[in-house]
C-alpha cells in the first residue's frame, strides 16, 4: 500500500484513508459484499451450507467434488475479501469436520491453490483470521434499517455472511465482537487527533482527544459485556472453538498442513485470535505500553494476520513522537490525568477479557477434563466433543491466561506516576 509522498505525510500524518480505514467503520470492512461473481457459484453454494455440511460429515466429500476455479475473475478489494472469507471458512470446516482426532494432513489443490492466490493478493495468510471472521463477515438484514452503532442490538438487523456450526451462539460471538470493533472507531479517530496535536503542540486538542480515547475504550468494554447475552459458554467451547484453531503450536496438528499445489512442505499458521485485532495494537503504540518480551513476540507475530495497510497504521503510530514523553515533559496535570484514564480504561478492558475467557474457556475446559476422568459413557456425539489440545491455550497458540494477565499487568504499568 502506498503511504503517499513525504509532503502528504508531513501535512496529514495518519490520514485514515491512507490505511484503508473508514471514518464510519474503522478497521471493519465497510458494507462488505455478500455474493461473489457467477463463476464462483460452487464456492458460495458450499459456503452457505457449511453448518449442515459439517454436522452431517459431508463437507470433505463436497470439497473433493468442487471444480478447480481460477481467481483471475476476482476484481477489487471487496471481492478478494469475500473470496478469502469463503475459502477460509470452507478450509476450517474441512480441517476440523471430524474433530481434533480426525484431522487431515493435506488441503486439496482445488481449495489450497485459490486460497493461496487470494491470500497473496490481500497480503493475508491462508487461514481464517480476525479479518475474515469479524471485519469482513457482516451484513445488515435490512440495508435501510437500524444503523450500525455499538448500542445496536447485535442480532436484530445484523447477520453474518458466512457461518459455521454453533447457531445463534456463533452468530452472537461474531456480531458482539463486531460491535466491540465499532465502539473503537471514535478511539481510532482520537489516535489521529492526538498524534497531530503532539506534532503541532496543541494541548487543548490533545486533552480532548485523550478524553475521547478513554470513552471509546470504555464503550468497547460495555460492548464486550454483551457476550453473556448472546453466547452460550458450552456451545462456544464444545462446538465453535475448534473451528478457530490453527495448525501452529497445536498438538492436534503437529506437522502443520500441506497446501497441495502450493508448496512441497507443510506450513503452520495460527488460528483466529483477538490478538489479531489491530485496535489494541494501535492503542498500545499510542500510549507507549511495553509488554514482556514473550508477549511482545506473540503480539508482533499476530500482526502478520492483519491486512498490510492496518499493520502499516500501527507501525506509523510507533514512528510518531512519544505521546507519553510529551505528557510527562509538559507538566500539565490535566493531560496526565486524561492519559492515565486511557491507560486505566485499556487495563479494565483487558481485565474484562480475562473474565470472558474464564467463563467461555477455563470453566468449560475444567468441566470437560472432569468428565473425561469419570468412567462410563458421557454425552453422545450430538453434544459435541470438546477439543483437548487447546485446553490451556488460545486459538492463536498463546498460553492464554499467563498471556492475558501479563498484558493486563504491563498495561497498568504504563500509568504516569506523580
Amino acid at each position: 500500500m502506498e503511504a503517499g509522498d513525504g509532503t502528504e505525510e508531513t501535512r496529514l500524518p495518519l490520514a485514515l484513508s491512507r490505511f484503508q480505514l473508514s471514518e464510519e467503520f474503522g478497521f471493519l470492512l465497510p458494507n462488505p459484499l455478500t455474493e461473489l461473481p457467477a463463476p464462483y457459484g460452487p464456492w458460495m453454494e458450499i459456503a452457505h451450507d457449511l453448518p449442515q455440511l459439517i454436522t452431517s460429515h459431508r463437507l470433505r466429500s463436497r470439497v473433493h467434488q468442487m471444480p478447480q476455479l481460477s481467481t483471475r475473475h476476482l476484481r477489487g478489494r471487496e471481492e478478494l475479501h469475500l473470496a478469502h472469507l469463503v475459502l477460509s471458512f470452507i478450509t476450517m470446516g474441512y480441517l476440523w469436520q471430524e474433530g481434533e482426532e480426525g484431522t487431515v494432513k493435506v488441503l486439496p489443490r482445488n481449495l489450497a491453490v485459490p486460497f493461496w492466490e487470494v491470500s497473496q493478493a490481500l497480503g493475508l495468510p491462508p487461514i481464517l483470521s480476525h479479518t475474515d471472521f469479524v471485519l469482513a463477515n457482516w451484513r445488515r438484514k435490512d440495508p435501510k434499517g437500524v444503523p450500525l452503532t455499538p448500542a445496536t442490538h447485535p442480532c436484530r438487523n445484523l447477520d453474518t455472511i458466512i457461518s459455521l456450526p454453533g447457531g445463534e451462539s456463533l452468530r452472537g460471538f461474531i456480531l458482539v465482537t463486531l460491535l466491540v470493533e465499532k465502539a473503537a472507531v471514535p478511539g481510532i479517530k482520537a489516535i489521529v487527533q492526538a498524534v497531530r496535536a503532539v506534532l503541532q503542540l496543541e494541548e487543548e486538542t490533545l486533552y480532548r482527544a485523550l478524553q475521547k480515547l478513554a470513552e471509546a475504550i470504555g464503550d468497547m468494554t460495555k460492548a464486550l459485556k454483551r457476550m453473556h447475552d448472546y453466547v452460550d459458554p458450552a456451545v462456544f467451547y464444545t462446538v465453535i472453538r475448534i473451528f478457530l484453531s490453527g495448525w501452529k503450536d497445536n498438538p492436534a496438528m503437529p506437522e502443520g498442513l500441506l497446501y497441495e499445489g502450493v508448496a512441497a512442505e507443510p506450513m503452520a499458521f495460527s488460528g483466529g485470535s483477538a490478538a489479531q485485532s489491530t485496535v489494541l495494537h494501535a492503542f498500545d503504540e499510542l500510549l507507549g505500553i511495553r509488554h514482556s518480551e514473550e508477549s511482545t513476540a506473540f503480539l508482533h507475530r499476530m500482526r502478520d494476520y492483519m491486512p498490510p495497510p492496518h499493520r502499516a497504521f500501527v507501525e506509523e503510530i510507533c514512528q510518531a513522537p512519544s505521546l507519553k514523553q510529551h505528557v510527562v515533559s509538559s507538566g500539565d496535570e490535566r493531560l496526565r490525568v486524561a492519559f492515565n484514564q486511557c491507560v486505566s480504561a485499556l487495563a479494565d478492558l483487558r481485565s474484562y477479557h480475562i473474565t470472558i475467557v474464564t467463563r467461555y474457556i477455563s470453566i468449560p475446559a475444567a468441566k470437560a477434563k472432569a468428565e473425561r476422568a469419570e468412567p462410563g459413557d458421557r454425552a453422545g456425539p450430538s453434544a459435541g466433543k470438546p477439543p483437548a489440545a487447546l485446553e490451556a491455550k488460545g486459538t492463536g497458540g498463546s498460553h492464554i491466561f499467563s498471556f492475558l494477565k501479563s498484558v493486563r499487568d504491563t498495561t497498568r504499568e504504563g500509568l504516569i506516576r506523580v
